[in-house]
């Protein structure tokens, strides 16, 4: 950000923090919607193409706002990874309250997942989408898109209370002390890591890049096809298949 606007969102802050003025709240909401839409690219990767966008944006809009609101400068956080806490929120709760999960998909992805686990436990290993496919007269592409528009519905919902805490702070609103880690915290995470590293290890080397970008590098699905010279329906297809894979060990650990 250039001196000079650094300067003007400054003073914004400052008029917002002492005087709530209306012009600088709506400047502060101007500067961060990139946020926003950062957010909703995100998370449409794993929605049915039913869900519109607009109500997503409308959804992190509000995240921002309450954001706005309610945020401490006084506390060592910046708004951004704040803010980014409260946006996710309210889209996630958005979705949640307007159940998002079409009952025919809901339907063909237990019929998925009860042949993954029958299928699994019969052949002593993990299976792959195309045997799945076979498996249930579904095609390979069809079982691949059902099990990635699903998997959001296996997030914590944020409207669980927390038990942790002696607040009405949802789950989903709570922003974890990353510097502190308990006892189950590290056993978990160490398992997590484990069985994660051992799985992306049979990624192909696209998979794994693409997981990489994703998830690590926080790149969206377009932005990945820029860097590897391939569209966006093919990273999100190689995008659906490392999910795929890797599906077992993150609903263990999201459940």
């Amino acid at each position: 950000m250039r001196k000079g606007a650094t300067s003007e969102a400054n003073t914004h802050w400052e008029n917002w923090a002492k005087f709530r003025d209306k012009d600088s709240c709506e400047a502060l909401l101007e500067l961060h919607l990139p946020l926003v839409q950062y957010h909703v690219q995100r998370i449409a990767v794993g929605l049915p193409r039913n869900v519109n966008k607009d109500e997503l944006r409308s959804h992190g809009l509000l995240g921002l706002y309450d954001a706005l609101k309610k945020f401490d400068p006084t506390r060592d956080l910046k708004f951004d990874t704040y803010a980014s806490f409260r946006i996710r929120g309210a889209i996630l709760d958005g979705l949640r309250r307007e159940d998002w999960l079409p009952r025919s998909l809901r339907e063909k992805t237990k019929k998925i997942e009860s042949a993954i686990e029958r299928m699994e436990q019969e052949r002593m290993r993990s299976v792959s989408a195309a045997e799945v496919a076979e498996e249930i007269n579904f095609s390979e592409e069809e079982v691949l898109t059902i099990m990635s528009e699903s998997f959001l519905a296996n997030v914590l919902s944020i409207d669980e209370e927390n038990k942790d805490s002696d607040t009405s702070e949802k789950v989903g609103y709570t922003i974890e002390d990353k510097k502190v880690e308990t006892p189950e915290n590290l056993m978990l995470t160490g398992e997590l890591h484990t069985h994660l590293a051992e799985v992306i290890k049979e990624l192909n080397e696209k998979e794994q890049l693409v997981v990489s970008l994703f998830y690590y590098e926080e790149l969206t699905l377009t932005e990945i096809g820029h860097v590897l010279g391939l569209s966006t329906s093919r990273i999100s297809q190689i995008h659906s298949k490392s999910l795929f894979k890797l599906k077992g060990v993150l609903k263990k650990y999201l459940n």
